[in-house]
């Protein structure tokens, strides 16, 4: 059996990493089909499915939606279309995660669980929070008025529900205007009351009598789409001409209003913005004259036959409207279907679970010295790497970018490159200290990453500061890789000090083992990041002008070369040792880490992205992690003749 369980493991790692790529079946309401459709939001193209996961996962913190007392687990397409079609039963679930007990405070919520209730003490609707929205605002106003490490726990997590509920409501005003009860029977009376509506408006702008009756029936609903579009939701409505206006999509507010009064007409006409006066003319005359988008009929029925739980008609319903799609808009089609797919697979949360299952094993081997379990830990490993790549490939398709465009995917990458440096080790050495570095290290990546995936979608349009050229694909790629090899030698160098206090483990074999394994990999990190940096500036001199300007994270780079620099020197000179060699490698984590993820938290410089509350807390509480394990390399090992000189 012992012979086998390698392989056996392998073929269930490879059978449920395939898994995750079966077609979801829908039994009634066509949900999954729903998601497939293509939308414009975060100025890019997704489905409707990646909006769901990346909008739930922002206000709950997670992709799926399971409620005190009640059966069964709703998925994230589930809550979206019941959202944009049936509101009012939306906005009971229990949605908004809140933990600051003054915050609870402020909305009167329950801060204990109570299961009789249907309370958890954690998440909450939006019911529960529309009494006191005014209170929202003011606390916001005053929490946005502070630099960002000013604030307090309190305001941060003000900030973060108010974002929440304003993502919420946005996404309430996708296909409907949110007070509609019958948006179907709505737009049969907007047609009905376009043409005399707009006929009497002309009339009145030009000074003659007028229906006011017809003005005002048309108004009525001008003004609730306006206000529908002022939400700015996701832009759903496809260009009227593909072949001239492909990226020109719209909000469904925005084309329902070009059918009566534009909506530059309607914030003139209301004060809200200035055009000029030949420009009102032109407005005027267009009132009334563009056809009703053929889509917006659809989305009537779509909603209406969804709250009437009429199964067959929105099915077929959605049938004809991707049907208006397809030909046309076969690119976009493709895209949101592939990129449904991918969100389906979830490749970095297989691998994670994988790399951790490996890791596991690997220490099994140390301790009981079974080839078997260290074989089947590097088989785990080998399908784990094979998804995390599959993964970063597919990344790169959907984005049309080199891997690595953010922090998240440069968490990510940086896991992908530390899995390969411990492959390397391990066959080399065969002793499962590549396996358990690659393992961990790529899951700790991972679990990041997916803390990072909370603050919005992950394949957002890239900043300005980083859209540019060639350089993009060199310089952030080369330099990342610098990034993961320092990470891996810092933690074998953690396992040396952790490891050194077994005697049966640690060998001096063991221990030699370790060091020539860290002193390659910091010889390939010093390489790599100086690479980097050096592409860096060449990347900042095409871009802003200047290969130096001293910013945070150009001077993080550079001391992740000057301390990869100083290991290697204080090595040839003699300075230090075994042991000294790694205690170096482990505050490289630290430096890594500060140079990596702390720069983006400063607030200032051309690659700041904003102060993070709990992301400084888990720097900070790494940064003490290797603090207490450099303290542990110093205490003294009796009999231990490997650990024993001073450096």
């Amino acid at each position: 059996m012992k012979r086998w369980l390698p392989w056996v493991v392998a073929v269930v790692a490879i059978g449920w990493s395939l898994s995750h790529l079966r077609p979801a079946r829908d039994t009634g309401i066509a949900v999954s089909e729903f998601g497939r459709l293509p939308v414009v939001f975060n100025g890019r193209l997704q489905p409707f499915d990646s909006v769901a996961r990346n909008s739930l996962l922002q206000i709950r913190g997670k992709q799926t939606l399971r409620e005190e007392g009640k059966p069964g687990t709703t998925t994230a397409m589930e809550w979206l279309l019941e959202l944009m079609a049936t509101p009012e039963k939306a906005n009971a679930r229990k949605v908004f995660r809140i933990d600051h007990p003054d915050l609870k405070a402020l909305f009167g919520l329950p801060l204990e669980a109570n299961e009789a209730a249907g309370d958890d003490g954690k998440h909450y609707s939006l019911d529960q929070l529309s009494l006191k929205f005014e209170g929202l605002r003011e606390q916001s106003s005053v929490a946005r008025s502070k630099e960002a490490v000013l604030r307090t726990p309190f305001e941060q997590a003000v900030l973060k529900l108010g974002d929440a509920v304003t993502l919420y409501l946005r996404l309430q005003n996708t296909l409907k205007p949110v007070n509609s009860q019958d948006f179907e029977a709505d737009l049969v009376r907007y047609r009905e009351v376009i043409p005399a509506g707009t006929e009497a408006f002309r009339e009145r702008m030009a000074g003659r009598p007028f229906d006011t009756n017809a003005l005002t029936g048309a108004l009525n609903f001008a003004q609730q789409y306006l206000a529908m579009h002022g939400m700015e939701p996701p832009l759903v409505v496809s260009p009227h001409h593909p072949e001239r206006e492909r990226d020109n999509w719209m909000r469904t507010g925005e084309a329902l209003l070009e059918s009566s009064f534009p909506v530059a007409l309607l914030r003139h006409l209301i004060n809200e913005e200035r055009i000029a006066e030949d420009e009102v003319d032109r407005l005027v005359e267009q009132a009334g004259t563009v056809p009703l988008h053929p889509s917006l009929p659809l989305f009537g029925k779509l909603t209406t036959a969804y709250a009437k739980g009429d199964v067959a008609t929105f099915n077929s319903t959605l049938t004809a409207y991707r049907g208006t799609l397809t030909g046309a808009y076969d690119r976009e089609l493709s895209k949101a279907s592939q990129e449904q797919v991918f969100n389906r697979a979830q490749p970095f949360y297989t691998a994670m679970v994988l790399y951790i299952a490996a890791f596991l094993l690997a220490c099994g081997f140390w301790f009981a010295s079974s080839e078997p379990l260290r074989r089947t830990a590097w088989w785990l490993v080998m399908t784990a790497f094979v998804v995390h790549t599959a993964g970063l490939i597919a990344r790169m398709w959907l984005e049309g970018r080199p891997p690595v465009t953010n922090l998240y995917s440069s968490a990510v990458f940086i896991g992908w490159g530390a899995v390969g440096l411990g492959l390397i080790l391990e066959r080399i050495w065969r002793n499962a200290i590549g396996l358990a570095v690659a393992g961990i290290l790529s899951f700790a990546s991972l679990i990041v990453a997916h803390h990072l995936a909370q603050s919005g979608d992950t394949m957002e349009m890239m900043r300005a500061v980083l859209d540019t050229n060639f350089w993009l694909a060199t310089h952030v790629v080369i330099v990342t890789l610098g990034y993961a090899a320092t990470y891996v030698a810092g933690f074998l160098s953690i396992l040396y000090v952790l490891v050194g206090f077994s005697r049966r483990t640690m060998t001096p074999e063991f221990g030699r083992s370790l060091t020539r394994a860290v002193y390659g990999i910091i010889c390939f990190a010093t390489l790599f990041s100086f690479t980097g940096t050096v592409l860096g500036g060449i990347w900042a001199d095409q871009s802003w002008g200047r290969f130096w300007g001293w910013d945070p994270k150009e001077n993080g780079a550079l001391i992740i070369v000057l301390w990869n620099a100083l290991i290697l020197h204080a090595r040839w000179g003699g300075l230090v040792k075994e042991r000294g060699i790694h205690l170096l490698s482990i505050a490289g984590n630290i430096v890594t880490s500060w140079s990596w993820f702390g720069t983006n938290m400063l607030g200032v410089g051309l690659h700041a992205y904003g102060f993070m509350d709990a992301a400084f807390k888990a720097l900070m509480a790494f940064v003490v992690f290797n603090l207490v394990v450099i303290g542990l390399g110093y205490l003294p090992r009796p009999g231990r003749t490997n650990l024993a000189p001073a450096r």
